[in-house]
């Protein structure tokens, strides 16, 4: 009886510690996946986890925004992840700057070519 119950206590503290243990994904995948582009267009995008790691991040979501912030092509994108269960938390952010000079003109550069 005494096995049985050690054991329920073993079963029951893994059970609790893998509740506590919460994966959060990295905005860095999303952001390098969009730096892999040879030209850029400003706007915005969004997406799931599951696409890209279906089952690993259940409930979170992306959104980036590409904008040019020079005129010479310089590109900025900036990516957010966020859980949709618990969106009064801070999303996680991350941004790059990219030069891609075959982009078309943006807002910078004022549609010059």
């Amino acid at each position: 009886m005494v096995a049985f119950a050690v054991l329920e206590l073993v079963t029951r503290g893994l059970v609790a510690a893998k509740a506590l243990q919460q994966r959060e994904p990295d905005p860095g995948i999303i952001l390098a996946a969009l730096s892999l582009s040879n030209a850029f267009e400003e706007g915005s995008m969004e997406g799931n986890y599951e696409d890209i790691a279906p089952g690993m991040y259940p409930g979170h979501r992306w959104f980036a925004e590409i904008q040019e912030v020079g005129s010479n092509g310089l590109f900025q994108i900036r990516v957010a992840t966020y859980n949709e269960r618990r969106r009064s938390q801070n999303p996680v952010e991350i941004s790059g700057q990219f030069f891609r000079p075959l982009s078309k003109p943006g807002s910078a550069s004022k549609g010059m070519q």
